[in-house]
């Protein structure tokens, strides 16, 4: 499955990508966050506890288990994180304008994951309509698939020259690697491995499920590429994944789509086309 990656497909990716802080920062009151960064950490170090805190459930949301060790670490990296950080502020690097506007739009992302984060929480894509889509996929990728080899060439004349020579005795695999066009499969032969008939354009897919078994088209097949010779090398039941094992891929699919459609709304509101 592919799907276009739009603005908003990639703001979903980075929500995901960091749900604790999404979900911290959208509960979080403000001044009770402001009063919480300010406060060192227990021990006189220079690691605010609330820092310390909110790194520690990222992590452990990632997979690390609590421990000593983690967070000794924790506290080393941030330790490091804040000296760096007082010396560029110490050469006046915070009030440098182009700093400023980078400090900015990372801030405002922060706060687009933790929106998009909340808004993905009160609308979320139920089980209904992941089975749904999975159905509708199931169906359309049928139950076979198809091991092809072709030869792509730019004229007619020039597949009708190969085709007399496939009938001559030529082999394909020969005639693929001397002739085909398309980088992907000529140095194997034209082979195109394992497929359903959906992955390919509609001329090249039509050609193909009409094929017998170790036949190879009479006629050029002619698509937006160019003009194909297809031979058809076998043909096996499709192995089609269950729905547990594509389950997160549906949903970051349409979750993306949820997310399109509020932003066309936000614009829409905003007046903007």
């Amino acid at each position: 499955m592919i799907y276009r990656q739009t603005l908003a497909t990639a703001l979903l990716l980075a929500v995901m990508g960091t749900p604790a802080v999404a979900q911290t920062a959208a509960k979080k009151p403000a001044a009770a966050a402001a009063a919480a960064a300010a406060k060192p950490a227990a021990g006189g170090d220079l690691v605010s506890q609330a820092q310390f805190d909110l790194i520690l459930k990222e992590r452990m949301g990632q997979g690390q288990p609590d421990s000593p060790e983690l967070r000794a670490a924790l506290r080393d990296e941030l330790t490091n994180r804040e000296l760096f950080l007082r010396a560029a502020k110490a050469k006046g690097m915070d009030r440098d304008a182009t700093m400023k506007t980078q400090m900015q739009v990372a801030s405002e992302s922060i706060l687009i994951r933790a929106y998009i984060g909340d808004f993905l929480g009160a609308n979320p894509v139920g089980d209904d309509v992941l089975k749904k889509e999975y159905e509708t996929i199931k169906a359309g990728l049928g139950d076979k698939e198809y091991r092809a080899r072709h030869i792509l060439v730019e004229k007619k004349e020039d597949a009708d020259a190969l085709i007399k020579q496939l009938q001559g005795g030529a082999k394909f695999d020969d005639l693929a690697k001397a002739n085909s066009k398309d980088p992907g499969s000529k140095d194997n032969g034209g082979d195109l491995d394992w497929a359903v008939p959906s992955n390919y354009v509609k001329p090249f897919a039509d050609a193909l499920v009409a094929l017998q078994k170790g036949k190879y088209t009479p006629q050029p097949v002619q698509s937006p590429f160019g003009y194909h010779i297809i031979q058809l090398d076998d043909v096996r039941d499709a192995k089609v994944p269950s729905f547990d094992e594509v389950k997160p891929q549906l949903a970051q699919r349409l979750q993306g789509q949820v997310v399109e459609k509020h932003l066309a709304e936000l614009r829409a509101k905003a007046g903007i086309k």
